[in-house]
């Protein structure tokens, strides 16, 4: 992975989740709310439809970014991300962020990474075949209930149920952190993304 962030060419920042008002606010939609995030920071909507996703073009640290939402379902997640490399000739290991939900973090955390295994992750493990490479930076954004919350409950219910209020609060900052997460691993590079932002989860220091 780069250590600098390179000015050439699209930088893609996908978020991961499944399409339709139903998943709209569940915990496996925490990419796709992510990048909502980052479209409303920037003034834009995420409403054009290429390589399967739903998409949005920006300017961020002064390089072209497109924004995406994968239209073809978690499992199905790699077809969209194949097709938006194949599209704007990125780099996998350079040109890409992907941003989503990870259970076995705690709500209210996130983790940045240069690469590695899905975890069990459906879309993860979706890109993962579909590109024929683990080297992509990704964000996990923790979405780990209570263990009183999984009592009887799979982990596929809780991640495709709808989230409460009070945890959609939780949420809301983790979004914002993530945002300034992208802008620094576009400005700066994975590396000095990892460095800040995975040190303040470790120190529990806030922005």
């Amino acid at each position: 992975m780069a250590d600098e962030a390179n000015n050439r060419g699209v930088f893609l920042v996908v978020g991961l989740g499944n399409p339709g008002i139903e998943y709209q606010f569940t915990p496996h939609n925490a990419g796709f709310l992510a990048i909502d995030r980052i479209a409303d920071d920037y003034g834009v909507q995420v409403a054009n439809r290429r390589c399967r996703s739903a998409t949005a073009t920006i300017r961020m640290a002064g390089r072209e970014v497109v924004l995406a939402k994968p239209e073809t379902y978690m499992n199905l997640s790699g077809i969209s991300v194949e097709a938006l490399v194949n599209e704007f000739e990125a780099d996998p290991e350079r040109d890409l962020v992907i941003l989503y939900d990870e259970l076995a973090l705690p709500l209210g955390s996130l983790r940045v990474r240069t690469g590695g295994s899905s975890g069990g992750h459906n879309g993860a493990k979706s890109i993962n075949g579909a590109l024929r490479t683990e080297e992509w930076a990704r964000i996990r954004i923790g979405v780990g209930p209570q263990p009183s919350e999984m009592s009887g409950r799979r982990g596929k219910d809780y991640l495709l149920a709808q989230m409460r209020k009070a945890d959609l609060a939780e949420l809301d900052p983790v979004l914002d952190k993530t945002a300034k997460a992208v802008e620094m691993i576009v400005s700066q590079g994975i590396k000095a993304a990892m460095n800040e932002f995975n040190r303040r989860e470790q120190n529990g220091l806030a922005d």
